[in-house]
């Protein structure tokens, strides 16, 4: 099995943060009611959390107070009576603000993965052909999953995050200045150490990312691919080289996650430098104020210090979880951007706004220069002149270019020089829906999707009637084998027609192209993956088929093409024999020695 393609993965520079944190947000701006609605909750419950934390010192004077017994007890009563409401409403906020920003982020969420699949549908042909599906496919999943983590939990705990810091700092203040300070002191290195890692951590996250994608490209291929895998005998061969990239990740993860699980460490450790710190400190201060040598100003209480001492903790907590929270921030802006990047990708060009309508079918390719990379050029001067109703056959080795001018008439790629018509209006002026409207394909590679063998005929034309679906599998000589079927035509195919035979599967994919009213055909190899009986019957289902129809073949059996009108002989991007069967055996060129087996196609 091939090594990936390593432009699969995405390894362009970040970028501006700023941005993706602007577009990100954008998709929630319709939601600020019940986002205002959220962070009032999240204001509710950070301060009741405040509150009730500092209710211990009203609670533990009380207990160390000259009071008699029963009136402590009856104080004691009525105050944890009134923490338990405060936690309470804290309690209940939290309730709320977590399902308000629940709907919130899943709404985004739909809205991304919709914009996602739409861009997708308008991406041109190339990039499909130049990303792995796997990779594709984990923009949809872990990346959008970590978009989703952050704007359903994230946006909410550093808001409460920030409101419980900068209400700690209020209390601390409010129950003794020099103890602030000394704790305050502490925050710059904190803060430092947290910048320090999280600055580090963004580009392991963006890393981890990509060999994520990479994995899941690798593991689409390999499952996809399995018959031929075993077919080869590769099984061990796609172990390691599996191996190879999972250990990649496995690095990358090790980096990322190490880097972000530092963050917590950290700051603990300096959490409980600052809490040994203040709890010293203000121990000499109750002391010095039990013996009156402090004044009113930086007196403090037991219940004072024991408050404190929490709020010191606190204090820290709240840095420590935004901190933490910048792990989620990293790998979620990771993934945002990767989304983004395919969002902004050029889409398919819509150049042409003509409306083609009662096309005949002349097709002229004049003078076509292509080349898929700017430094290769596949396609070199072809010129192809094909009247309504002709069948034109290219044949050729291997790489020679058939696919390609194909490709062209269908514009999915865009010619580099030279013009192609059809009944004389430029392709290029032409709407590529209109176009395609009117060009029916059947590939060497059939793709069957989930559902009825009905409906996947009917994918050739969404408003056929059931009538005019059989009749399609009556002209591609698929009805004989769908009437067999355990359901006929209300049959489920699953996994790519799994159930089926490669030549049924292909049958299928005829009728849909029967089923097409289009007047210009395409025939890519259509019967080179089936045995000579079904050859047969799809042959004479053909020529029903090609009855009226500009028609394209593309095909190495050269006996099915002895009646096309006209046969283009290409090698290394040039038509180097053109005329009828016999015209072409008279020349005794490379025609001939394909025919006559002198000389074996690629």
């Amino acid at each position: 099995m091939p090594p990936m393609n390593s432009r699969s993965a995405d390894t362009r520079k970040p970028k501006n943060t700023k941005a993706t944190v602007k577009r990100l947000l954008s998709y929630i701006k319709d939601d600020k009611i019940k986002i205002g609605i959220a962070f009032f909750c999240v204001l509710v419950s950070a301060m009741s959390n405040l509150a009730g934390s500092y209710m211990l010192r009203p609670i533990i004077n009380n207990l160390v107070s000259d009071a008699s017994a029963l009136e402590r007890i009856i104080v004691l009563g009525y105050n944890l009576m009134k923490m338990a409401g405060i936690y309470a409403a804290g309690v209940a906020a939290s309730f709320f603000q977590a399902r308000i920003m629940i709907g919130v982020s899943q709404k985004a969420l739909l809205t991304i993965r919709g914009e996602l699949f739409e861009k997708l549908q308008k991406l041109p042909v190339r990039f499909f052909d130049t990303n792995n599906t796997g990779d594709v496919m984990s923009r949809f999943t872990n990346d959008v999953d970590t978009i989703g983590e952050m704007l359903n939990s994230t946006l909410v705990q550093i808001f409460q995050g920030i409101v419980s810091l900068i209400g700690t700092i209020i209390l601390m203040f409010y129950t003794n200045f020099w103890l602030s300070i000394v704790t305050i002191v502490v925050a710059p290195i904190m803060a430092k150490v947290g910048t320090t890692i999280a600055s580090r951590s963004r580009k392991r996250f963006r890393n981890q990312q990509i060999e994520l994608g990479k994995v899941n490209g690798y593991i689409e291929e390999i499952v996809t691919g399995q018959k031929v895998v075993k077919v080869f005998c590769h099984e061990q061969q796609v172990i390691n080289e599996f191996e190879e990239l999972n250990d990649n990740l496995k690095d990358a993860q090790i980096k990322a996650q190490f880097a972000g699980g530092m963050m917590g460490p950290s700051m603990n450790a300096m959490s409980q430098v600052n809490y040994t710190l203040t709890a010293g400190v203000g121990s000499i201060l109750v002391i010095l104020g039990r013996l009156g040598r402090m004044g009113s100003f930086s007196a403090l209480d037991i219940g004072g210090l024991t408050v404190f001492v929490n709020f010191s903790r606190q204090f820290s907590r709240p840095i420590n979880e935004l901190a933490q929270q910048l792990t989620i921030v990293m790998s979620a802006l990771a993934g945002a951007e990767r989304v983004f990047d395919v969002m902004d990708r050029e889409p398919e060009s819509t150049k042409g706004d003509t409306v083609l309508k009662d096309v005949k079918g002349d097709v002229v390719i004049d003078n076509v220069t292509f080349g898929y990379n700017p430094d290769k050029t596949i396609l070199k001067n072809v010129s192809i002149y094909a009247h309504p109703g002709q069948k034109i056959a290219l044949v050729g080795s291997t790489g020679a270019g058939k696919t390609t001018i194909t490709n062209l008439i269908t514009r999915f790629y865009d010619i580099n020089d030279g013009r192609i018509t059809i009944d004389g209006i430029d392709i290029f002026d032409i709407s590529p829906d209109s176009l395609r409207e009117n060009i029916a394909v059947v590939l060497q590679d059939t793709h069957l999707f989930t559902g009825t063998v009905m409906e996947n005929i009917r994918y050739g034309r969404l408003d056929a009637t059931d009538a005019e679906v059989r009749q399609a599998a009556l002209t591609s000589n698929a009805h004989s084998f769908i009437r067999h079927l355990p359901d006929g035509y209300d049959t489920i195919l699953e996994g790519d027609g799994a159930n089926l035979s490669q030549g049924q599967r292909q049958l299928l994919n005829i009728a849909r192209a029967a089923l097409s009213k289009a007047p210009i055909l395409i025939l890519d190899e259509a019967t080179s993956s089936v045995d000579t009986r079904t050859e047969r019957d799809i042959n004479k289902g053909m020529d029903t088929l090609m009855e009226n129809r500009t028609t394209f073949v593309i095909a190495h059996r050269l006996s099915t093409i002895r009646n096309a009108d006209a046969i283009m002989v290409l090698e290394n991007g040039e038509i180097i024999e053109r005329g009828s069967h016999d015209e072409l055996l008279e020349q005794k060129g490379r025609y001939y020695e394909l025919y006559t087996g002198l000389k074996e196609l690629d």
